[in-house]
């Protein structure tokens, strides 16, 4: 029976005329301006991490609530809530405007846009400043992600996309890593204390801004560019406007798209679940120093980055959903060497392996939702899941909070010879972490994919309009067929002269 479910689980791989390239094989043939794409996505998710974990770290909302004297902390979680808010707007507009003109330009706009906003934060002086400013830097950073995965995905060989998206998705694990490593060891003794963060952001941002111009845009994009401006000069006829389009594919795709918001919330609950909070856990509650605890974080993310990439090439075998569940499973089998060891050496180890689990089915989400988008599409689709999804699961370090801090839960330990009582980090996590991995499961298990899609070839935003809302005939789109990996454009338009 479980062998049967696993089976089910593992859909065949679409193939054009039964080809089947190995790994191998398609990743020696990549041309530098393919992994250049995918290095400028990695890069943008990495500075979106950066720009998030600026301030969401514990230790900085410790930082930022001394520096505008909010000891209630509840300003800053005001701060922290309407950056991910606004994120989903930045994704609606920035995704509709990306699947709409292009990938390159919009995504250097957002990243020029978002170093500006870092660099004024690092000279606020006052509460308000600072939160109209992350409100800003969030409704800029919510158009990354779509346009990132788009970005780096739609012009690799289908065979690379598994391993492509492992890499795109640990761009926050690096992310993450990187604002850790800031935060302790340059802000620490540092007369600038949290606003050398943003400057350094600032600059890091800046640089993937530039990094991105330098770039040409997408290959596919410019082949459906050039399919739209044939059909125009064919047809005569303007597409309709891509906001009726995409509200289309919205009343089509809306119960589909709420279990995907869905899965994103459980799986973004339990990573948040699972990081956050784990530094605290070990000083507050095991004892270990702050150092140590700084420590075991960057483990983890090393766990985290390790897992999303093997995951990522695992799904192009086993499939995306069943790679998910497998490593959410993996995960949550390390729970006791994460909480249970007296030894620091031991909870790295437990740390490192449930990120690599938790954190492994990030690497499998960039390619699920790219292959699910509906055809034109590509960005503003899985973009706006995403951040849905992440503000969804951003309170999980609230409700582990309180958790840890209920009554029934406290534990009392002596501290220089005296009692003290002290939050049960470990089991709160533990029960957040348990329960979102057995719903997760569940709703994976009904879930869909479209394993192997070669969706570079199905038509853009732009020429949904003149199908009202389907995809192009069939016979637009044979020799496309003939060609998945976009090598020439049979289109009677000369894009060559184009590609910078």
């Amino acid at each position: 029976m479980v062998l049967k479910l696993i089976r089910n689980r593992a859909p065949s791989r679409q193939t054009h005329d039964g080809e089947r390239v190995p790994l191998l094989t398609a990743l020696l043939s990549l041309s530098w301006l393919q992994l250049a794409q995918l290095f400028s996505g990695w890069l943008a998710q990495t500075c979106d991490s950066i720009d998030m974990y600026n301030v969401s770290l514990p230790v900085n909302v410790v930082r930022l609530k001394t520096e505008f004297h909010q000891d209630a902390g509840i300003v800053m979680m005001m701060v922290i809530s309407l950056n991910y808010l606004f994120r989903i707007f930045g994704g609606v507009l920035f995704g509709i405007w990306s699947d709409r003109f292009g990938r390159k330009w919009p995504l250097v706009a957002i990243l020029l846009f978002c170093s500006l906003l870092q660099l004024a934060t690092a000279y606020t002086q006052t509460i308000e400043e600072f939160l109209i400013l992350r409100s800003l830097s969030g409704f800029a950073m919510g158009g990354v992600w779509g346009i990132a995965v788009s970005n780096g995905l739609e012009n690799l060989p289908v065979e690379t996309r598994g391993l492509a998206s492992g890499i795109l998705g640990q761009g926050y694990a690096v992310g993450y890593l990187i604002s850790t490593i800031l935060s302790t060891y340059l802000v620490t003794d540092n007369r600038h204390t949290w606003r050398i963060l943003f400057w350094t952001g600032s600059g890091m941002i800046a640089l993937a801004a530039i990094v991105r111009a330098a770039i040409p845009e997408s290959r596919a994009f410019l082949c459906a560019n050039a399919r739209r401006e044939a059909q125009r000069r064919r047809t005569g006829q303007e597409p309709k406007a891509i906001i009726h389009e995409a509200g289309l594919v919205l009343k089509t795709n809306w119960k589909s798209c709420l279990l995907y918001v869905g899965i994103i919330t459980q799986v973004n609950t339990a990573l948040h679940g699972s990081q956050d909070l784990y530094p605290d856990y070990l000083f507050k509650t095991k004892g270990f120093t702050t150092r140590q605890a700084t420590i075991a974080a960057m483990v983890g993310s090393c766990g985290a980055i390790v897992g999303g990439v093997t995951a990522g090439s695992l799904s192009q075998i086993m499939g995306r959903r069943l790679t998910m569940i497998l490593f959410l499973l993996f995960g949550a089998a390390f729970i006791p060497p994460w909480m249970l060891p007296s030894t620091f050496a031991r909870h790295c180890i437990g740390v490192f392996w449930v990120q690599f689990g938790v954190q492994g089915v990030t690497g499998v989400v960039p390619i699920w939702l790219a292959e699910l988008s509906p055809p034109g599409f590509c960005a503003l689709f899985p973009g706006v899941i995403v951040q849905i999804g992440n503000i969804l699961g951003s309170g999980s370090v609230e409700i582990e909070t309180i958790l840890a801090g209920a009554k029934s839960l406290e534990k009392t330990t002596i501290v220089n010879g005296g009692t003290t009582v002290v939050p049960v980090y470990g089991t709160a996590m533990c029960i957040i972490f348990g329960l979102v991995t057995f719903f997760a499961i569940q709703v994976l298990l009904i879930a869909s994919e479209n394993h192997g899609s070669y969706f570079e070839v199905q038509n853009t935003a732009f020429e949904e309009g003149n199908f009202n809302g389907h995809a192009l005939p069939q016979t637009c789109l044979e020799e496309e067929k003939k060609s998945p990996r976009l090598a020439v454009n049979h289109l009677d338009v000369d894009i060559g002269d184009r590609l910078w």
